[in-house]
């Protein structure tokens, strides 16, 4: 048999035993085989990185490849793959029934998922390989976020900033609504003052794969609530059909008074209260929308130790008109929004403004459908 037909053969063979990203559910498990490097930047949720390749290894395969020949680097890379195969079965995978099914991907369906694949097989698992790797992936779910959006109801959280949005969303995920945390998820707060200490930004790639596990998981027969936000989480930016939908969806605004939203930025913002310099060094960029002796005066209450006098400074020269101008000009039903007042945070807890904002919610629903029902 010539080796053109053998080739042809094996690769009948390949395409037998792979699948696509809408299949990952029939899998028992994920393996990702690229790097580490490359599996920290993103990967499919859930799975597991068993590289057949470590990042030095693959930076000395790709030198091999470039300086000498793609001859040389198949021989550096075929031994080095061979062992970490070996290790992997050995050390993370012997305790695998016969009856396990992995499905094993690399960036784009080549030969490191291939060569996995074909030692599992020989092993005796149902071991598949995703088609077109993680480029196919991050294909699957810049498709998918669309159609989920338009799948779900969204209410948005509204309310300017220190009214407690991220604690009511937080409240109503406790009484079991379904919430969408999107501060949480780009590990930041959404503002010039939202970097989280010790927690740095993930890349894009990683925030749009959370996004999408995320999407899927929720029932489309109940409300997700989320919290107003602009198109920009720090360096983060949301999905546009996903900022799209918030953007048409129903409101309900909280209310409260300015004295008690200084109160809670104070407690939420504890690492800026007792890191002068930092909060400092994080004004900067608004240097250049504001006054010189507005920003002096910050800066002598923050170095006088007066955050209270500052936080109140902030939010009425900087934080509010700057929320008036982006929350009109883009949430569309802003008009018709539940309105929530609150008083005092001890009389009315995050807890029960969550329970208010449902139980009227509820109502306005049962209203609306008795008003359609009408004959």
């Amino acid at each position: 048999m010539s080796s053109t037909l053998r080739m042809a053969d094996f690769n009948i063979q390949m395409k037998k035993y792979t699948a696509s990203p809408s299949q990952f559910e029939d899998f028992d498990t994920i393996i990702d085989v690229r790097s580490p490097a490359e599996y920290e930047l993103d990967h499919v949720p859930k799975s597991i990185n068993l590289p057949v390749l470590s990042n030095k290894e693959r930076h000395l395969v790709g030198k091999a490849y470039n300086e000498i020949s793609p001859f040389k680097a198949k021989i550096t890379g075929g031994h080095l793959v061979a062992r970490n195969i070996a290790h992997h079965i050995s050390q993370f995978l012997s305790h695998q029934p016969r009856s396990w099914r992995p499905l094993i991907y690399c960036w784009r369906g080549g030969q490191r998922s291939r060569a996995m694949a074909t030692v599992l097989r020989e092993v005796g698992w149902d071991a598949h390989t995703l088609k077109g790797g993680y480029k196919e992936y991050r294909k699957f779910i810049r498709q998918q976020i669309p159609i989920l959006c338009k799948k779900l109801k969204f209410c948005v959280i509204c309310g300017p900033t220190g009214s407690g949005k991220s604690h009511v969303l937080k409240e109503l995920q406790n009484n079991g609504e379904q919430i969408l945390d999107l501060e949480n998820v780009a590990n930041h707060r959404g503002s010039v003052l939202g970097w989280i200490p010790d927690k740095p930004q993930k890349p894009q790639k990683r925030f749009d794969s959370k996004i999408w596990e995320i999407l899927k998981s929720f029932d489309v027969t109940k409300s997700v609530f989320v919290e107003s936000e602009s198109k920009k989480i720090g360096d983060i930016q949301v999905p546009d059909a996903l900022i799209c939908k918030m953007w048409d969806s129903d409101c309900v605004i909280l209310k409260i008074d300015r004295a008690l939203r200084v109160e809670l930025l104070l407690k939420d913002y504890l690492y800026f209260v007792n890191n002068p310099s930092k909060l400092l060094h994080s004004l900067q960029p608004l240097k250049r929308n504001l006054s010189k002796t507005v920003f002096l005066e910050w800066e002598h209450l923050i170095k006088t130790n007066k955050m209270h006098d500052f936080v109140e400074q902030i939010l009425e020269k900087h934080y509010d008109p700057a929320y008036e101008k982006s929350i009109k000009s883009h949430y569309k039903k802003l008009e018709d929004a539940l309105i929530i007042n609150v008083d005092k945070l001890k009389n009315h807890t995050f807890d029960n403004l969550a329970k208010d904002i449902k139980s009227n919610l509820d109502k306005l629903q049962i209203a609306k459908e008795a008003h359609d029902y009408r004959p």
